[in-house]
Order: structure tokens, then C-alpha cells, then sequence
């Protein structure tokens, strides 16, 4: 009987096989011929009448006529409809050059042996993510052939799919829909790929709000929030009270972006939310708005914990933390029960401080600036509590003036800097300050206390690196290098460096990739490791170069420099 084109079967009625034959041999195989006997096994059917087969001899037979038997049980069946033909690409398509770069990167793959030295060629995964971020500040479209593999990589790698997902465009939610394996990009596009309505569709926007799967209202109302603030506000106000918690917190989060004093009156109706999270978020939020009532609340609260002793030689800020944690507190976002090994008091303190403006403290304690705060001593050890208070608040509020005072000289002797009490805490500072600022306040600090404690504040700073920033992990670098340290104690600096040292620095960093002489204390083999990671930098930081100058070539432009920023 022949079949239609395109056309699908299904199992006809009279099937003669058991029912359940074929899930026996898939458990059989399984388990193993040793503990569960074949269905058949010894009954003599198969192969002649022989001798009874081996067990693993029975069971392929039996797949084999099985599978027969399901095959040929087939009937035509009304042919599947076929899929929707994908979105066109309008973006152009990449250069030649930079098309047969993007299939290496994604071809390769980590490397399967563990612990083994790395050598100097670079490591191409840890260039994809720069050369897809070039690819795309640069508006350059994906090659169709290259998406299942590009979507693979993403798959693999959360870091990799917000650029991913932006090269391969809208043909990356049209291939999710047809494979199972890529359906985090349906998840990670705003509405699944949806199309939103336009900002003067009034019908469409009320109608995808009130009918609109989740994702999709979350999208409607992240776009309405970027151009229209306001409305935004007050679309979510029309289902407010019938929304779920958990989505009345999403919902909340979404008014971070554009915050400003006349969300105020639908924040403060929040403070008296069911859900505990969703009164902690508006909190947060209202606490960021330093003129708002919350604020002013919380000013009292926490100033009138904080005073300048003036019987004392020296002035002393002396703290009088909380006895208690009243309803009033609980309404406005204070979290009553402290976490395991902290106690309640300086818990209580601590949110109240934080949620404080900035503004309050000069006013408060002598008309002093920032600077001068700081520098105060604190009795009775509540320095660390305070000032970890305040830098949460410099950073909840974007207060520049207290990150730097905060975080002190970059040369100063103790690398903690005078009030930041981890180095967490001092690279959310540096977020706040500028590109130019950070680079020149890391470098200081790098100058002064060498790279130990310098990686997580070099993943705060804008690349590609600043000159004088790559300088000094270089010259911190070749310090290590001479004093025969354990390079692989730098690995992780050195990663960094051939992701975002400029490129140009390659031909300065030509004399330190010979073997240097080793020290009598020096660790054993550590002059060849040395060499080979300063080798494998160079070839990294002109494989850089060149990636560039292929997106480049096309438009003609002077090469920019390839970095994970894509500027």
C-alpha cells in the first residue's frame, strides 16, 4: 500500500505482537540477560530448533522480529502540517572571514583531560563570548547554517545566551519551537518571541495584559516601562489585587527601571501586601527614592540610633541599636528575625542604616562630609556594622560621594580601605563610580597590594583595560614571574588579562615569554609555566586583533579593539 508525501503512520488495531512485548525487551536489555531472561528465551522458536540460544543471542532476535512487526504494522495517516517558514534576518551578513572564525569557535570544545598544563594556544570558548558581543555592537546577522550549533553552545552555557540569543534573532524562538533541546530560548526571550503591541496600541496593550500568558505580560510591561513609566504603573494597578504573589513580585521588580517619586503612592500601598517579599521589595524600592516618606522613616529610625560623643578627646560615633522591632518597622520592610549567628540588634540596625538617606548623616553628626565620617573611630565594635550599612545604602541609592569615601585611597595601607568590609562590598562600590575611575582606582590598588586580592575588582572594570590599568597586572604579573611564585596561583588574573588586556599590549609582552632563570627558592618547573602563560597571552591577544579586523572588513573602518563589551 503506498502513502501520501509527508504523510505519518500509526499502529493498526490488528497488531498480531503482545502488547507488552516490546517494553520486556527494553527492560530485559536494560537490566541485563543475567537478571531478567528474554521474553521467548528457551522455548525454542528463533533460529531453527536447535539448540536453546544464548539469552543475549534471544533478545537481538526478538528486537529484530519485533521491530519488523512494529513497522509493518503501520497504516497511512493524514500528513503532519508542515512549519510556519522562518523569519527573514534584514541585519547583514557577516564577512566571510568572520563567518569561518565563528564555525571554528564553535567547534571546538573543552578539553576532556583534567588538570594538564594548558599550553599556549588560546582557549577559543573563552572567546566566543567577545566575539559574539563584537558581532553584535557591530548589527551583523547570524548564518543560518551556524544556528543548531550556536544554539548547542548556549545551551551548554547560561553565560553564553543573552548574546547568543541576540546574534541568532528571531529564527532562534522559531527553531526552540521545533526542538525540545532549545526551548531556554523561548524561556529567555521576553513573551517567548511574542510580538508585543506598539506604544499606541491602548486595545492591544489592555487586552495582551488581561489575556497574555505570563511571560508575555512580563515583557508587555518591562517595554511599556522603558518609554512609558507611568502607564506602566498603572496598567499593574488595574489587577493588582487579583494577581498571584509570586507574580505580584515580578510585576514589583519591573518598576526598578525608571523609578521615581510618582510611584511612590503605589509603593506605599504595597508595604501592606500579604506577601512578605513583595513589602520587602517595595521597601527596597521606596528606600531608594531618598525624598520619599519611607525614607524620611527610616532617617528617624536610624538617627536616632547614631550620635558624635563630644565628652570624648577624639569625637567617637557611638551606636544604640534597636531593643526592639515594632509593627511599624515590620511594615516598612524591616525584617524581624535575624539570621542564624547574628544578633537581633545590630540585624535591626543594619536595615534601618541602610535604608536611610545618605543625605541624613552630615546633617546629624556635626555637618562633617563623608570623608570625615568615615575616618571617625566607632565605639564599642560597631564600626563593621555601620559602615557595611552604609555601603549597602551607596550602592542601593548610587551615591558616587560615599562609594569613593567608602572605599578610601586605593594606596592606603590596609587593603580592606576604610570602610568597606569585604571585597564584595568594594566592588559594588566601584560599580557605581566611572569607567575611567574604576580602571584608575583598581590600578592604584594593584600597584600597591599586587594581584591577591585584585580579581573580583578587575571583573568590575570596563574593557578592554584601561593603559594604565593593563599595566599594572602586568607589571604585577612579571613581579610574581621574578620572584618564582606558582603561576597557577595567577590563573585566574591571566584568564582575565587575555580576555581584557587591549590587544596592543601584545608586542610589549613579547620579552617576558622566554624561560626566565630560576631561583634557589623558586617552585620547581614554574619559569616554563611562566613562559608558556605569557605566550599563550600574546597569541590570545593577536588572535583578538584579528577577529576584529574580520568583523571590520566589510565596512572598512579602522578595526576596534575585540572585547568582551563589544566596544
Amino acid at each position: 500500500m503506498s502513502t501520501t508525501p509527508g504523510a505519518t503512520a500509526e499502529p493498526t488495531p490488528t497488531h498480531t505482537s503482545a502488547p507488552n512485548l516490546w517494553e520486556e525487551l527494553v527492560t530485559a536489555a536494560l537490566l541485563g540477560t543475567d537478571r531478567r531472561t528474554p521474553p521467548g528465551h528457551g522455548q525454542g522458536h528463533g533460529r531453527g530448533h536447535g539448540p536453546v540460544r544464548q539469552a543475549p543471542v534471544a533478545l537481538l532476535d526478538a528486537a529484530a522480529v519485533e521491530t519488523v512487526r512494529r513497522r509493518a504494522g503501520l497504516r497511512p495517516a493524514q500528513a503532519a502540517p508542515r512549519p510556519e517558514q522562518a523569519p527573514p534576518d534584514s541585519r547583514p551578513a557577516l564577512p566571510a572571514a568572520a563567518a569561518r572564525r565563528l564555525a571554528m569557535l564553535l567547534a571546538d570544545r573543552p578539553g576532556t583531560g583534567g588538570g594538564g598544563r594548558r599550553g599556549t594556544a588560546p582557549d577559543l570558548m573563552e572567546l566566543l563570548p567577545q566575539w559574539l558581543a563584537a558581532a553584535n555592537a557591530r548589527g551583523f546577522g547570524a548564518p543560518p547554517q551556524v544556528l543548531p550549533a550556536l544554539l548547542d553552545a548556549a545551551r551548554g552555557r547560561t553565560d553564553l545566551r543573552p548574546a547568543a540569543l541576540t546574534f541568532a534573532g528571531a529564527r532562534a524562538v522559531w527553531l526552540a519551537r521545533l526542538n525540545p533541546d532549545w526551548r531556554f530560548a523561548l524561556r529567555a526571550t521576553p513573551g517567548g518571541g511574542a510580538a508585543l503591541p506598539g506604544p499606541d496600541d491602548e486595545a492591544g496593550t489592555r487586552r495582551l495584559w488581561q489575556e497574555g500568558l505570563f511571560a508575555e505580560r512580563v515583557a508587555l510591561l518591562s517595554a511599556l516601562r522603558a518609554h512609558a513609566p507611568a502607564a506602566a504603573r498603572e496598567l499593574l494597578a488595574t489587577t493588582w489585587p487579583t494577581e498571584r504573589a509570586e507574580d505580584r513580585l515580578m510585576f514589583l521588580d519591573s518598576l526598578r527601571s525608571g523609578l521615581g517619586p510618582r510611584d511612590e503612592p503605589f509603593l506605599e500601598q504595597a508595604l501592606a501586601d500579604r506577601s512578605r517579599n513583595v513589602r520587602a521589595t517595595a521597601a527596597e524600592l521606596l528606600s531608594a527614592l531618598p525624598d520619599s516618606a519611607l525614607a524620611g522613616r527610616m532617617a528617624v529610625r536610624a538617627g536616632a540610633c547614631v550620635a558624635v560623643d563630644p565628652m570624648r578627646e577624639t569625637p567617637t560615633v557611638v551606636v544604640e541599636a534597636p531593643h526592639e522591632c515594632d509593627a511599624s518597622m515590620e511594615r516598612d520592610g524591616v525584617v524581624a528575625k535575624a539570621p542564624a549567628g547574628r544578633g537581633e540588634r545590630s540585624w535591626w540596625f543594619g536595615q534601618l542604616a541602610e535604608a536611610a538617606p545618605l543625605g541624613t548623616w552630615p546633617a546629624r553628626l556635626g555637618g562633617r562630609t563623608p570623608q570625615e565620617l568615615v575616618a571617625l573611630p566607632v565605639a564599642d565594635d560597631w564600626q563593621s556594622d555601620l559602615h557595611a550599612a552604609w555601603c549597602r545604602a551607596a550602592v542601593r541609592q548610587r551615591n558616587a560621594e560615599w562609594a569613593r569615601a567608602l572605599l578610601g585611597m586605593p594606596s592606603a595601607p590596609e587593603a580592606g580601605g576604610p570602610g568597606a568590609v569585604s571585597l564584595a562590598e568594594r566592588a559594588k562600590l566601584l560599580g557605581i563610580l566611572s569607567p575611567a575611575e574604576r580602571s584608575d582606582w583598581v590600578a592604584g590598588f594593584i600597584a600597591t597590594h599586587g594581584l591577591s586580592e585584585a580579581f573580583q575588582l578587575l571583573g568590575v572594570c570596563a574593557v578592554p583595560w584601561s593603559e594604565p590599568l593593563g599595566r599594572a597586572v602586568v607589571d604585577a604579573l612579571d613581579i610574581a614571574r621574578e620572584a618564582g611564585s606558582y603561576p597557577w596561583s595567577f590563573s585566574g588574573v591571566m584568564g582575565l588579562a587575555e580576555r581584557c588586556l587591549d590587544p596592543e599590549q601584545a608586542g610589549r609582552l613579547e620579552g617576558l615569554t622566554s624561560i626566565p632563570e630560576e631561583a634557589e627558592d623558586a617552585s620547581p618547573g614554574a619559569g616554563g609555566y611562566w613562559a608558556e602563560a605569557f605566550q599563550r597571552l600574546v597569541t590570545t591577544l593577536r588572535l583578538r586583533a584579528k577577529m576584529a579586523e574580520e568583523l571590520e572588513v566589510v565596512r572598512g573602518r579602522h578595526p576596534a579593539p575585540l572585547s568582551p563589551s563589544g566596544v
